[in-house]
């Protein structure tokens, strides 16, 4: 219960109530202090009026008078005169004198705390104005315990007061705000528990329904979420029986490469000048077929092989791409430049460089196919004192903005129209496992520029 946000809020707003209260609490028992010293006054003026009506007044009436008036004496000055009209022996001197007629505030509640803090009981003075302007002044003297005590009284019946206030107000504040906040609150918990149970389930997706601005904002934020997370789980589902599938298609496609592989030999035997120069070429994609259905089936166990890691010679893995792509333009008017330092070398796996490097040229190709324009590809390779760069160029039409934002994004980063966005996702991986990183240069109407950058030492790349 206390720990709760009702409950708290309950706590809380008895204490700032009560806060309050002793607050208002300072000035109200000084204003009932001045209250009580002005009732003496008039009291004691009134007693003053019937000596003023008799200047004979019988020794026990006039103790009786000031008896009523609270008052050992009274003097009234009138006409520039100052009278004692009655009076009767004081049991001790006067202590202190209070003139009520230019009281501030701050003098009213220091005298009053004063008086609360002080047991004493002392014999004061108090000096007015008359009533009905009877005269220039009023003074009396009086005891100061009857006043302390009537000011204790006050003050605890205040005090009470509030705190039956105090609890009342906190009570309705608790109410308004378990209907208001709690309710709603745990509604939304609710509503969590629910679809955390089945998060698949899209009809445990919260529907915003609450009236307070700031509640129905988190419930439309937590909607949104719970239906992007939905929408996730479904295509993980998806992606685990397409990877399934795909891994069985692997299998079978790679013993069916391998049972190929057996016939090139007897190819390469060929007498046929256009066989003879083509036979390798054939059994290089053939060998790279294979390995990549190997690496599909690695993929499929959510691994992507360790490279093996030695110094290639970067223009002969180029070359091959090349005249791969160039074989694939039909009658598509586009030029391939190639421009690498002879004999330039870098650290990497060479099987995983060309898959890397035939990806990029791959899009690049069919971006600008799909222009029907005539366009440029440009391999170029430099090398600085910590990377070797390689960086692939074209003159296509440019990456989409939403491409371009999930650009390494399994399903998601296809540069081209109808593509998986695979084969960006995996190339990647793998410049990332040779501790490089494979990054966006620049991408406009004009073209495209991908850079690959491979450490010459043993630092890892983050991306």
């Amino acid at each position: 219960m206390l720990n709760s946000l009702s409950g708290r809020f309950l706590i809380l707003t008895t204490v700032f109530v009560m806060l309050a209260e002793i607050l208002i609490f300072v000035p109200s028992i000084a204003r009932f202090r001045e209250d009580y010293l002005l009732n003496h006054l008039e009291r004691a003026q009134i007693a003053s009026l019937a000596l003023l009506a008799d200047d004979m007044l019988d020794p026990k009436l006039e103790a009786e008078l000031l008896e009523n008036a609270g008052v050992f004496n009274v003097v009234l000055r009138r006409d520039e005169v100052r009278q004692l009209m009655l009076s009767s022996p004081m049991p001790r001197p006067i202590a202190k004198t209070f003139d009520l007629r230019d009281g501030t505030a701050f003098v009213l509640i220091r005298d009053a705390v004063m008086r609360l803090i002080e047991p004493e009981n002392e014999v004061i003075r108090v000096i007015g104005a008359p009533f009905r302007e009877a005269g220039l002044l009023i003074e009396v003297t009086m005891e100061a315990r009857p006043l302390r005590s009537a000011m204790i009284d006050y003050g605890v019946r205040i005090l009470l007061l509030s705190a039956v206030i105090s609890v009342f107000t906190a009570f309705l504040l608790f109410l308004a705000v378990r209907a208001i906040l709690v309710k709603p609150i745990r509604g939304v918990v609710d509503h969590m528990t629910r679809y955390a149970q089945a998060p698949e389930d899209a009809r445990r997706i919260i529907t915003p329904s609450a009236g307070v601005t700031e509640l129905r904002e988190a419930e439309e934020a937590l909607k949104f979420m719970q239906t992007e997370l939905t929408s996730a789980l479904r295509q993980k589902d998806r992606l685990a029986q397409l990877g399934s599938a795909v891994s069985k298609i692997s299998h079978d496609l790679r013993n069916i490469l391998t049972s190929a592989q057996l016939f090139t030999d007897r190819i390469e035997m060929s007498e046929d000048p256009t066989v003879a120069r083509l036979a390798p070429k054939l059994v290089n994609s053939i060998t790279r077929a294979v390995h990549l259905c190997e690496s599909t089936l690695a993929f499929g166990k959510a691994e992507e092989p360790s490279p093996t890691l030695a110094m290639a010679h970067l223009n002969p893995i180029v070359d091959d791409v090349v005249d791969s792509e160039r074989m694939a333009i039909g009658d598509s008017d586009i030029h391939f430049s190639v421009y690498i330092p002879p004999m330039m070398t870098v650290r990497a796996d060479a099987e995983q460089l060309y898959r890397v490097i035939s990806n990029l040229v791959r899009n690049a190709r069919q971006a600008i196919m799909a222009t029907d324009k005539p366009g440029d590809i440009i391999v170029a390779a430099s090398e600085t004192e910590e990377f070797w760069l390689i960086e692939v160029t074209d003159t296509g039409p440019g990456l989409a903005s939403k491409a371009e934002e999930h650009l390494f994004t399994p399903f998601q980063g296809g540069v081209r129209k109808g593509g998986s966005g695979l084969g960006m996702a995996i190339s990647e991986e793998l410049v990332r496992g040779h501790g490089g990183s494979l990054e966006l240069a620049s991408t406009s109407g004009k073209g495209t520029v991908f850079r690959i950058k491979l450490p010459k030492g043993d630092v890892t790349l983050s991306k």
